[in-house]
């Protein structure tokens, strides 16, 4: 069964495409760099004292992304933090295909204009293999959470990996996206 592509997913395949190929000077529409997928980590170092948190934390990634995290757990113990290996310590997602359209639009056009003081993002976050990574202080940005029932502020990383191994082709697509980065 088909489902219907989201507004940017359209977006992509009708205009930026076209563009990015002619920009790049690249020979063939295959070699146009793409989104592959987006993975948010978040790291949840309050519950080593509380296990309700990683049941809360959990539910609120899912009503963002709209997929269902797993939960990640400390590989080995460490004295100094209170952590014994096999406790959950974090969760994580892995957005493809529309889910992934549909969070990125969801993250410029919602939730990044909702940070208090925005100046834009770091066009420097790129990792030296096409994939940006960006960091989120508060969860309260996006709009499907209720700040009534956050009992504390949670953060998240956001990773969104390109099938390009060049950071200047990534951010050119991710520029084409409309994200909004920061003047150099």
């Amino acid at each position: 069964m088909a489902t219907e592509k989201t507004f940017l997913h359209q977006e992509y395949d009708d205009k930026i495409k076209n563009e990015l190929k002619k920009e790049l000077n690249l020979k063939t529409i295959m070699a146009v760099p793409h989104l592959e997928k987006i993975v948010i980590n978040m790291g949840l170092g309050k519950a080593v004292n509380d296990k309700s948190i990683v049941t809360e934390a959990k539910n609120e990634l899912a009503i963002i992304t709209g997929q269902t995290p797993i939960i990640t757990y400390a590989k080995k113990s460490n004295a100094s933090f209170k952590i014994r290996e096999g406790m959950p310590i974090g969760l994580k997602v892995t957005l493809r295909k529309e889910k992934m359209y549909d969070f990125l639009d969801k993250l410029i056009n919602f939730a990044l204009p909702r940070i208090r003081d925005f100046r834009g993002l770091r066009p420097t976050s790129f990792d030296g293999r096409g994939n940006y990574t960006l960091g989120i202080n508060e969860i309260i940005i996006f709009p499907e959470i209720e700040l009534d029932k956050v009992r504390f502020m949670k953060g998240m990383d956001i990773t969104i990996v390109t099938s390009t191994k060049d950071n200047k082709k990534a951010f050119l697509l991710l520029k084409k996206f409309k994200m909004p980065f920061a003047k150099k």
